[in-house]
């Protein structure tokens, strides 16, 4: 095995600057209280996706621009959109009218040439707004794009927490990912399962993942299954049970396999 941490890299002096400025000036009206979330999605995504075209309000009133552009401008506006998690039954419909804007911005970002694959600049961005969406939101919070919410306010984050790309963090009941929590490429976390006989008899489990603790590539877990930690859920396992701390689990379903070489002599028990 060869240890290869991650490189660091310099971007230049000028686009620097540029990004700094962008930021801490969406971070400036983030911090009033008074800020118009709707507005400042849309107008965000104005000038992200149709720079320089004039003004929102001008050119959805202008008969001449034609309807489909039309009404690809009145999508920019998070008040003109739907989104799946304000039709779940349990949303708390105060605290989602906060979140949405944001939730709309970071998804309509992650498709813009800005985010996409963008590495530095769109984890920043990334974090900023997380730190208005989740529960809590640790130092360092590290994710790429595509990653998507239920809710976001029942987010806890921790310290040093990374998210891959292509996840789906679903919490309609509450998620927390401790210290140095890693979720690789395509995961899908549920906090929700229905019932077989009804599918609007739903039930929601709170889902823990441990410090240390690793979901690998298109690994499922599936409501109240926690990961223990500095445990392990296998690439394409199907957690549907607890993945005890510092053991690897593989499979489907997913069962313990492995104990890490550095676990403590108290969890080195495979009963």
């Amino acid at each position: 095995m060869v240890h290869r941490p991650l490189r660091t890299i310099a971007l230049p002096e000028q686009p620097m600057a540029v990004y700094d400025r962008w930021l801490a000036g969406l971070a400036e009206q983030l911090a009033d209280p008074a800020c118009d979330r709707d507005a400042l999605c849309r107008d965000t995504l104005m000038d992200l996706l149709y720079p320089q075209a004039g003004t929102w309000a001008d050119l959805v009133a202008d008969p001449d621009v034609p309807l489909t552009s039309r009404a690809a401008l009145l999508a920019l506006d998070p008040r003109h959109v739907t989104l799946e998690p304000e039709y779940y039954h349990e949303v708390d419909a105060a605290r989602y009218a906060r979140v949405k804007p944001l939730l709309w911005l970071w998804q309509s970002f992650d498709r813009s040439p800005l985010g996409g694959g963008n590495v530095d600049i769109a984890v920043r961005f990334r974090r900023m707004l997380a730190e208005h969406v989740f529960a809590r939101c640790g130092a360092n919070f590290k994710c790429f794009q595509f990653v998507e919410f239920s809710f976001g306010y029942n987010m806890h984050v921790s310290d040093n927490v990374v998210v891959h790309r292509h996840v789906l963090l679903d919490d309609r009941a509450p998620i927390t990912l401790r210290d140095k929590a890693s979720i690789a490429d395509y995961v899908n976390l549920y906090t929700h399962s229905h019932s077989i006989v009804d599918q609007q008899d739903v039930t929601s489990i709170p889902v823990e993942i441990g410090p240390g603790a690793r979901i690998t590539y298109h690994a499922t877990v599936l409501a109240g299954a926690s990961i223990g930690e500095q445990g392990m859920l296998g690439a394409m396992a199907l957690a549907t049970k607890p993945v005890r701390a510092w053991h690897l689990h593989f499979g489907i379903p997913a069962k313990p396999k492995v104990v890490k070489p550095n676990a403590p002599p108290e969890a080195r028990n495979t009963e």
